[in-house]
This record gives C-alpha cells, sequence and structure tokens, in this order.
C-alpha cells in the first residue's frame, strides 16, 4: 500500500510537472506573439558575443545588414557577457572587427545562466549537457525579452524547438555541426583527440557505447534543425554535414562568412618579416600545440633563429586563459621563447600591424567549417598554410593560392618551402589568393544575401522591412 501511495504521489508530482510547463510555455508563447505584433523586433541569440571571433563578426554583420535594410527595426541581442557595459560591447566590435553600429537601435539582454553551456561543467556526456544546458539559457533569454524572431548565430539548435512553441520563427547561421559523421567516424576508428579521451578510445566496449549515443544525439539534432525557417551554413563542409544530418531542403543556402578583406587588401605585398602569424581564439579544436611543435621542428634546422612564430587571438574565459599558459609553458619546454610571442585581445590596429609584416598565415584546425582568418590572410598578402581539411581545403586554399598540411612534419616542410620561395613565386601566389577573396568574400555581399533570403522564407519579414523602406 505503501508502495502504491508513493508512486501515485511520484504520478501527481509528474502531471503537476507538466501542467505548470504547458502554462510557462502557453504564457510565454502569449507574450512572444504579442510582441511580434506591437513592435518590429529581431532578436540575436549569441551568448559569447563580445569574445572577438569570426562568430562575432557573422552576428554584427547580420545586426548591421538588418539595420541598414529595415530602417524601423530594433535588434535585441541575448549576451551572457554580463561583466561587459553595453558601450563597452559597441566599442569591441569596432576595435575588433572596424564595425560601428547604431547605439540606439541594437539593446543588450544580459542572460546570467550561460554557465550551463560552457563545457567545463559537463566532463561526461559534454554534448548532450551543453545542449540541454542552452535549452535553458534560451528559456531566461525567451522570459526576460519574449521576441517573434529567434536568430541563432552560434548554434545552439536546441534551443528552435522552445523558440517554435513559443511561437517565434526561427533563422539560423550554422559555423559548424554540433555532431558530424566525421566525429562517429573518430569514434569507430578508436583515435584520441580533444572531444574523444584517449580511455574511451582506448576501450572497445566504451567506444561502442559512444557511437550509440552519438548516433542518438545526431537523430535528435537533425530532429531539432527542421524546425528552423531559413538555414544558414558558412562552407561547403559545413553544407554537406547539415544536409545529410538535418535533411536535404531548399531553406538551406551556403552563405560564407563576412571577411573585411577591404583594410587587408590595401596592404602591400612587398617586402615582409620571417614571420609566421597565427590568427585564431585559444580553443582546444584550434589546435595551437600543433602550431609550436610544427614551428619547432622546423627550427631544428634554422640555427640562426631568425624566423619568428607569433600567435595572435581571443579568450572567452578562465579555460582559455589556462590554455595560454599551457601553450606557454610548452614553448619554454621546447626552447623557443625567443622566437613565439603570444598577443591575446589585441586591438584593431596592431591586429593590421601584425599582419602587415608578416610573410606567412599558419592555420592548424582539423576540419575547420571555414576559417575567416586564412581569407584575412590571402587578401593582406600572406602565404597561407592551413590545415588540409574542411573549409580550407574546399572552399579558400585552392590549388596556386597557398598550401595545405596535416602533420608537423608537412607544416615543417612547406615553412623551409615559402621562406625559400623566389620573389616571382612568391607575388605569384599572392596574385591569384587575393583575385580568389575579392571575387568570392565580402561583408557587402554577406549582409545582402543574409537579409534576401530571410526576407524569401519570413512573409512577415519581408512586409515589415518593406513598411520600413517605403
Amino acid at each position: 500500500r505503501i508502495q502504491i501511495l508513493f508512486e501515485g504521489m511520484i504520478l501527481f508530482l509528474v502531471f503537476l510537472l507538466l501542467v505548470a510547463l504547458t502554462f510557462v510555455l502557453f504564457y510565454l508563447r502569449l507574450r512572444c506573439l504579442e510582441r511580434r505584433l506591437s513592435e518590429d523586433n529581431i532578436s540575436f541569440f549569441h551568448p559569447y558575443c563580445n569574445a572577438g571571433g569570426g562568430g562575432e563578426r557573422v552576428l554584427w554583420q547580420c545586426v548591421l545588414g538588418v539595420t541598414e535594410q529595415c530602417p524601423g527595426a530594433h535588434l535585441t541581442v541575448y549576451t551572457g557577457d554580463v561583466s561587459a557595459t553595453p558601450e563597452e560591447i559597441f566599442s569591441s566590435a569596432e576595435r575588433c572587427f572596424g564595425i560601428s553600429l547604431p547605439r540606439d537601435r541594437v539593446s543588450f539582454v544580459f542572460l546570467r545562466w550561460r554557465c550551463l553551456v560552457e563545457a567545463k561543467f559537463y566532463p561526461v556526456l559534454t554534448l548532450l549537457g551543453q545542449s540541454l544546458g542552452s535549452v535553458l539559457l534560451g528559456f531566461e533569454a525567451l522570459w526576460r525579452h519574449p521576441t517573434g524572431y529567434w536568430v541563432d548565430t552560434m548554434g545552439y539548435a536546441f534551443t528552435y524547438p522552445l523558440a517554435y512553441l513559443c511561437g517565434c520563427d526561427v533563422v539560423s547561421y550554422v559555423h559548424y555541426p554540433t555532431i558530424s559523421t566525421d566525429m562517429l567516424g573518430l569514434v569507430r576508428d578508436r583515435k584520441s583527440t580533444y572531444n574523444n579521451s584517449s580511455l574511451v578510445a582506448s576501450i572497445p566496449l566504451l567506444s561502442g557505447v559512444k557511437i550509440i549515443y552519438y548516433k542518438l544525439f545526431a537523430w535528435v539534432y537533425g530532429a531539432v534543425g527542421r524546425l528552423s525557417s531559413v538555414i544558414f551554413v558558412n562552407s561547403t563542409w559545413t553544407e554537406n554535414h547539415i544536409r545529410e544530418i538535418w535533411g536535404s531542403s531548399d531553406r538551406i543556402y551556403k552563405l560564407y562568412p563576412p571577411c573585411n578583406t577591404t583594410n587587408f587588401l590595401k596592404i602591400r605585398a612587398g617586402s615582409r618579416q620571417r614571420k609566421i602569424l597565427s590568427l585564431a581564439q585559444f580553443r582546444p579544436e584550434k589546435n595551437h600545440r600543433l602550431q609550436i611543435e610544427s614551428f619547432a621542428k622546423f627550427m631544428e634546422g634554422c640555427p640562426e633563429r631568425d624566423v619568428k612564430l607569433v600567435l595572435v587571438g581571443g579568450v572567452r574565459d578562465e579555460g582559455d586563459k589556462a590554455r595560454v599558459k599551457q601553450l606557454q609553458n610548452l614553448t619554454h619546454e621546447l626552447g623557443l621563447s625567443d622566437v613565439v610571442e603570444f598577443k591575446v585581445g589585441i586591438p584593431y590596429e596592431e591586429l593590421l600591424q601584425e599582419i602587415s609584416t608578416s610573410l606567412i598565415g599558419l592555420h592548424t584546425m582539423w576540419n575547420e567549417h571555414f576559417g575567416i582568418g586564412i581569407v584575412e590572410f590571402m587578401a593582406a598578402g600572406l602565404v597561407p598554410l592551413a590545415h588540409n581539411s574542411g573549409g580550407p581545403k574546399l572552399d579558400i586554399v585552392l590549388p596556386g593560392c597557398g598550401f595545405l598540411a596535416a602533420t608537423a612534419d608537412e607544416y615543417s616542410r612547406h615553412i623551409n618551402r615559402v621562406l625559400a620561395m623566389s620573389d616571382v613565386d612568391h607575388a605569384a601566389i599572392i596574385s591569384r589568393a587575393r583575385d580568389h577573396v575579392k571575387s568570392t568574400f565580402s561583408d557587402e555581399n554577406f549582409r545582402s544575401v543574409f537579409v534576401e533570403k530571410t526576407r524569401k522564407h519570413l512573409e512577415e519579414f519581408d512586409f515589415m522591412m518593406s513598411q520600413n523602406q517605403s
């Protein structure tokens, strides 16, 4: 009898929870629909809007494009950067990207629960933990500021069902699929990487369990992704994987990330210092360790020590800061402290100075979704040396425009090759690379296509913009 009573209480509590959840969703839906009818408001979900990376450039160019073509709309950015003021965020966009935003038409909603999407809180089942955490973070966003248009520019697809149930039209820009068939392949082949620990890779049973987990996750990821009204992907590699997991659709568009190449194309591609430049946030997948190890191997055959490696990038949190310290320690252990320099969060003007004086642009991320930094290298007259995979291989470093590598030996060999190159050969590579950049990537093209395709699929959004333009 006690057991029956206990089970009844559990069922009753579950029933109350479902009723409460239904009521909350219904309440949020009413508020979102009211906001949609009464205000021209478009909201962007980007919890790390002040990080200063390529994803943030995408965000601000989307915001700028909408403000240009929809003069009456007000835009809201959901961010977890609670330690920054709106003015500091605006200034950061100008400093890092040279993008000036209309301060009177863009506001911020500061989210307190951003920690729920940080990987450090999920030592196991990280993908699932972060995805479920993003749902709670999305709930906080909609509770604090209901909206009719949910534009996700960071790839938190598990927020889409929540936004959809609340009556929002969902627009997504996918930098990198949360899970891909390549990730499944690494687990199946039992290869140890930053997202597949050596313990799991060494035990067949654990690898088998992880494959099942990944397959189930991929199925759910595809289901939630299909709720998006408009889907933008940033490269051929990302498009292939999204179509495979989310399904082929006429709502999917390949839209290369905005690359502010105007200033870089003005840089004279003449004599440069014997300097190698890396431009990437200090995240684990960027694989800065391979850069340092490749440079160390190259330096074994360079007794003059007249070549320098400069690593420029931003940090998002304490984990990234700790990673910079680890890389600095590695540099010291390899005896490279005098020829390797770290520059964290430098101003845009200083970045231009580094780019204008460097000879080689270095990139080492496996299956990088795109690679804005590589495009900027090519526009500025650097010879790109990128990882032989993903977007760099399929979209950016075309034959004759630079070099591709995958191992420390290959990187070292190509560094030697570029440094020994004649002025004529060097000029030919730079010319081809710059022509490719000018014909394919630009801020203006990005803003135009983003707004055009969004209007095509969202009739109300199109009507709102037409009303404002008339």
